[in-house]
């Protein structure tokens, strides 16, 4: 018994070292990885900036570097935490994915912000640092586009009271519901393209359009929808909404068919009225759910460009001009990719910090509320 002791010691202490040279052995060879992708990545970011003349190419071997560099930082896992470093390397494949299509391309666009280049000069890309970003804050159309997306994204409330009382109706034993269903969801099925042509271009043309002849026979002697500032913007976002309402209203009515009927009963048992019961029952029910519905909608509200494009092409004089759309006519018009970069590098992080921000208070807006 006391013989077994020292054996069983000896045993553990060279299982420790073992242990002990596989983790050093795994550090030394995710350290040589880490340390030749940096250096291949770096030689071909001046290479390609033209800071010297000795690079790739292409960027090939730094996609294969990279790739070496995720087999390595897999065996790292394993030699370093044995049984646990198999089970992350399920995770490892989707981890080397968002960084190559998620964050590669987000450093790669801050770089090219820090460049002047434009397409239309035959001089190429050159360094330029923080020139983009200090343009962008004496462009007076960029700042009118920002202040039409704070109108636009706004009208998101509206766009939620429409639905949350489609989604009630919808809710509620009528007759004809998966008629209305099915009808309130046509507008969803189509795309935000196809509606600019059907209503900005034909509905709504100021000259033979149903909807200029309709309101000029009820008085509008001059019925251009998109002539006045503030009628354009209504005119945009009534398009807009149109379009996205369907999809704000299915996704309520599936938390308002999720809701136990028990509460609701309770409630008219106790004596409320439809109002108390929707504004003290149903709404703090489904605030996570339109909590929810709403940040997804207004991620979508900040990408707003398409129906802008097509219709009004930001005007008149950029009072229907979106972020998104003044952007792809910096590329388009006037082929300056490092300065329309710098735009929309500056607009990623104005929607970082509003979304994290909205987060935040509608957390403690909810522990509140419930």
């Amino acid at each position: 018994m006391h013989q077994s002791l020292p054996i069983a010691d000896d045993r553990h202490r060279k299982n420790a070292r073992q242990r002990a040279r596989q983790a050093n052995l795994g550090r030394v060879l995710f350290l040589i990885a880490s340390l030749a992708f940096v250096v291949v990545l770096l030689i071909q970011v001046l290479h390609a900036s033209g800071a010297i003349a000795t690079g790739f190419s292409d960027w090939r071997p730094v996609l294969y570097v990279y790739l070496v560099w995720g087999i390595t930082f897999g065996l790292r896992q394993v030699l370093l935490h044995g049984e646990r470093g198999w089970r992350a390397l399920f995770l490892l494949p989707a981890v080397l994915f968002t960084v190559a299509v998620v964050i590669f391309p987000t450093l790669f666009g801050f770089y090219i912000a820090s460049l002047d280049w434009n397409l239309s000069s035959l001089d190429g890309p050159r360094f330029y640092g923080l020139g983009n970003i200090i343009g962008l804050f004496h462009d007076t159309y960029y700042w009118n586009a920002l202040r039409n997306m704070v109108f636009y994204t706004l009208a998101v409330l509206g766009e939620y009271a429409v639905a949350f009382g489609l989604a009630l109706l919808l809710n509620a034993d009528i007759r004809g519901r998966k008629f209305f269903r099915i009808v309130f969801l046509l507008p969803m099925m189509l795309s935000p393209v196809a509606v600019s042509w059907m209503i900005g271009k034909s509905l709504l043309e100021y000259r033979f359009g149903p909807a200029a002849t309709l309101a000029r026979n009820l008085g509008w002697d001059n019925p251009a929808f998109f002539a006045s500032p503030w009628i354009a913007r209504l005119s945009i976002e009534a398009m807009d909404a149109w379009v996205s309402i369907p999809f704000i209203m299915i996704i309520l009515l599936a938390g308002l068919q999720a809701m136990p009927k028990e509460v609701l009963e309770a409630a008219k048992v106790d004596g409320a009225n439809g109002w108390q019961s929707f504004w003290h029952v149903t709404f703090p029910l489904m605030l996570p759910v339109s909590i929810t519905v709403l940040i997804i909608r207004i991620i979508f509200k900040l990408k707003l460009a398409d129906i802008v494009i097509n219709v009004t092409a930001g005007g008149p004089g950029g009072a229907t001009d979106t972020v998104s759309s003044f952007i792809y006519r910096v590329y388009r018009d006037r082929s300056n990719v490092g300065y329309g970069t710098g735009l929309a590098m500056f607009y990623l992080l104005l929607i970082i910090v509003l979304l994290s921000l909205l987060m935040r208070l509608s957390h403690r807006w909810t522990q509140k509320v419930t």
